[in-house]
């Protein structure tokens, strides 16, 4: 009987009083709720902190000014890209020398002699690329390593003969060239074809005028050894030169 009474009075004990904090209800709260932060950005737009309407519509104002400034100014435009490239079409220009017509009267009579000898067409065509051709790669080129083996040679032997043929290879390409020229001329006056209007006879004087720098500088190593650092950079950039040279000559040769 005891043990009945003890678990009833535990069990009573587990049920909620009146007074129990399970039946009170928190009271609503009487606090204004905050503005999130998004509401708050979008309140205040460029004007920080807590202004009034009035400010904030003047704010506004400003910025929808200086947009529509901005606007006509092109600042809010897109940035615009500048592709740079590079032609030979401006060297053209060079091709616009009065003794042009000069040069066809001091060669007209050579060229209807050339005509006369009725030679092979291909002859006619090919003969001053193919001269040229080997003029380039063969003393030109050769006489370009002579050079480099004298600046960087260590063997007294080689670079003594080095220094001795190499201005012979040289010259004789300089003397080549320009007699290969009025080979050129030649042969495009026989054709009927303009002589100055190319980027190849345009880069030929222009190559032909360097050399003649060129064979100039070495007169001048005694007295300012630092020519020679300059004449190497010359040098190498006339061979390049005239590799442009002949690509331009072979893209004429088969145009016509």
């Amino acid at each position: 009987m005891a043990m009945l009474f003890s678990a009833s009075a535990r069990s009573h004990s587990l049920l909620p009083t009146p007074h129990s904090s399970l039946l009170h209800r928190p009271k609503p709260s009487s606090r204004v709720p905050l503005l999130s932060t998004g509401a708050k950005s979008r309140d205040n737009g460029a004007c920080p902190g807590k202004v009034s309407a009035r400010k904030r519509d003047l704010c506004e104002a400003v910025d929808e000014t200086e947009m529509a400034g901005a606007e006509e100014t092109g600042e809010l435009t897109e940035s615009e890209t500048l592709l740079y490239s590079f032609t030979p079409l401006p060297l053209l220009l060079f091709a616009a020398l009065p003794g042009a017509g000069a040069v066809r009267s001091v060669f007209g009579p050579f060229v209807e002699l050339v005509k006369s000898w009725n030679l092979p067409d291909w002859l006619v065509h090919w003969g001053h690329p193919g001269n040229m051709a080997v003029v380039l790669f063969a003393m030109g080129g050769y006489g370009t390593y002579l050079g480099f083996r004298i600046k960087y040679s260590d063997d007294v032997e080689e670079k003594a003969k080095a220094k001795d043929l190499h201005p012979k290879l040289l010259g004789g390409m300089f003397f080549f060239f320009a007699l290969g020229a009025t080979g050129g001329i030649t042969s495009l006056l026989t054709s009927d074809k303009p002589i100055f209007e190319s980027p190849h006879a345009v880069t030929g004087f222009i190559g032909l005028s360097l050399l003649t720098i060129q064979t100039i500088l070495p007169t001048l190593f005694e007295g300012n050894p630092g020519l020679r650092n300059v004449h190497g950079i010359l040098g190498s950039g006339i061979m390049t030169l005239f590799l442009i040279h002949a690509a331009f000559g072979l893209q004429l040769g088969l145009s016509y």
